[in-house]
């Protein structure tokens, strides 16, 4: 009696992991949701009012932090630690200032002088202007992002969807947390990726969760690996 033959099993779908190189203006967030409950709060108030001079005072400071996050990188946690302090200490006293005259009445005076202050609608326009900015940039990378499948790496870029194809296997990655902030917001860092059969590595800036991506492909090309050796040795006699 004949024997059958053996029917491979197939096993699940394996889904591709996919890689985005986001714009650093994403770590605005934080400015961007200021700048909607300032509108919010300032609806509240009048421009000449105490309190609308406070939320200018703190909207700022956000900002300031923000933008210092953009322009420069915390390698070490400890740099992060004393930089909110002392930005923290900075906001504290200029809004003791502000509700306490006399308790520090140079800084109150310099206040007074420079006072910073803002209504609902300029807050609306600045998260009215970083939203449509959000929005273009999550409608570009639609069209520039890699894939990362079993066999193969894809890169799509270009709106007429062009496409890089290059090997997985013996694919090498590298991970890259520069800036400890960065991190913090969004957990995102540099991702590098070298292909076998290509001299030049490709580097992803700001990639989102990146150690749940890392963790993702080590795991994708590890089982892989055991695949490819486990038919090696099955065909061995």
């Amino acid at each position: 009696m004949s024997e059958k033959p053996a029917v491979p099993s197939t096993g699940p779908e394996i889904k591709p992991i996919i890689l985005v190189s986001y714009p650093k203006i994403i770590l605005l967030y934080p400015t961007f949701f200021a700048s909607v409950l300032a509108a919010i709060l300032a609806c509240f108030y009048n421009v000449e009012h105490q309190h609308n001079q406070s939320i200018a005072v703190v909207f700022l400071g956000i900002m300031t932090i923000n933008m210092v996050v953009l322009a420069f990188d915390f390698p070490r946690t400890t740099s992060l630690i004393v930089f909110f302090v002392v930005v923290t200490l900075g906001m504290g006293t200029a809004l003791l200032s502000i509700y306490f005259p006399t308790l520090l009445p140079n800084l109150s005076d310099m206040l007074k002088k420079i006072d910073p202050r803002a209504n609902s609608t300029f807050y609306v326009c600045f998260a009215t202007m970083l939203g449509v900015i959000y929005v273009g940039v999550f409608v570009y990378i639609r069209f520039d992002y890699w894939e990362v499948r079993p066999n193969e790496l894809l890169h799509h870029h270009g709106f007429l969807s062009s496409l890089e194809r290059y090997s997985a296997p013996n694919l090498r990655i590298s991970k890259e947390i520069d800036d400890v902030f960065e991190y913090m917001l969004l957990r995102c860092g540099r991702l590098i990726i070298h292909p076998s059969n290509e001299p030049r590595a490709f580097v992803l800036d700001n990639v989102l969760g990146i150690d749940a991506k890392e963790t993702a492909i080590t795991k994708m090309l590890g089982a892989l690996q055991v695949q490819i050796r486990d038919d090696r040795d099955s065909t061995t006699p």
